[in-house]
């Protein structure tokens, strides 16, 4: 049987189209992101140059047009005016699916208030795709890129460290190595799951326990997605740390690490390792 990946008589409707691109292997986009991608009068792409590897390959000649964080706001009025004059226009970004921590939802809204009609054509994304092979809970947190301030990401992670689901993040190389202590610290007892290049050829995925995470020995290439798994409830766990254990933590503070010292009380009691760590903390900055 041949699948007819086109019907002649259901023309494509004008509007902005939001095209799902692949994340990594190029094979891994549909056939009809294809159709739409060679029926557009207009592709907004993030990065023209990384954008016509994947036009080139599918022989697409649409005429391109770069629009990306830094020109979003700019470029929105001639957009605006090219789809009221009836154009098909899709939007791609880089990898993945646009609008989803990538360019896109400034002129989605801009659609929206000049009722300009928006088709979503779905696809790859790195996020669904790094919680299908985690284990975890399928319930999930999308939090997105790291902020780039410090003071931000901590406010953040005090608001979700208690979420009772997974949580994903989108993380640059630079930044995992220096978020290593601040991960380990807000979300203790969780698992981790780290994808880097997923789809490509040296596509890599490190499977551990949040508290034995350690900074990669030097900064990996490709844009890592990181997957928290749900918080891990400790059986019959103790609220409080008992007198004997506070003193036996206020004999070693000096002499060792906090995490060397989480471990071995955590042995030996069923306190959760984060009141343990928190404990200790206190006690160091007391000093």
């Amino acid at each position: 049987m041949i699948l007819h990946t086109e019907n002649k008589n259901n023309k494509v409707k004008s509007g902005l189209y939001i095209v799902a691109t692949p994340i990594g292997n190029l094979s891994d986009i549909t056939l009809r992101a294809l159709d739409i991608l060679k029926k557009s009068d207009y592709i907004l792409c993030e990065d023209t140059r990384t954008s016509k590897n994947l036009l080139d390959r599918y022989e697409i000649k649409s005429k391109l047009i770069s629009n990306h964080k830094f020109n979003e706001k700019k470029n929105l009025l001639k957009i605006i005016e090219i789809l009221k004059s009836e154009h098909i226009v899709s939007l791609i970004s880089d990898a993945g699916t646009p609008s989803v921590s990538d360019p896109g939802a400034i002129l989605v809204n801009e659609c929206v208030k000049n009722n300009i009609n928006i088709f979503p054509i779905s696809g790859a994304s790195a996020v669904s795709t790094a919680v299908s092979i985690s284990g975890f809970n399928e319930k999930y947190f999308f939090y997105g890129f790291f902020p780039e301030k410090k003071n931000k990401l901590i406010e953040d992670f005090t608001k979700i460290e208690n979420l009772e689901c997974s949580i994903v993040f989108f993380i640059s190389p630079r930044k995992f190595n220096k978020s290593v202590k601040d991960i380990k610290h807000y979300f203790p007892g969780r698992k981790i799951l780290i994808c880097r290049e997923m789809t490509k050829f040296y596509e890599e995925y490190v499977r551990t326990d949040i508290d034995n995470l350690e900074p990669f020995k030097s900064d990996p290439k490709g844009e890592l997605t990181l997957v928290i798994s749900e918080r891990l409830k400790e059986k019959n766990s103790s609220i409080v740390l008992k007198e004997s254990d506070k003193k036996s933590i206020q004999k070693m503070i000096k002499k060792l690490s906090i995490k060397d010292i989480t471990d071995l009380i955590s042995q030996n009691t069923n306190v959760s390792k984060k009141i343990i760590y928190n404990y200790c903390l206190k006690l160091k900055n007391e000093k």
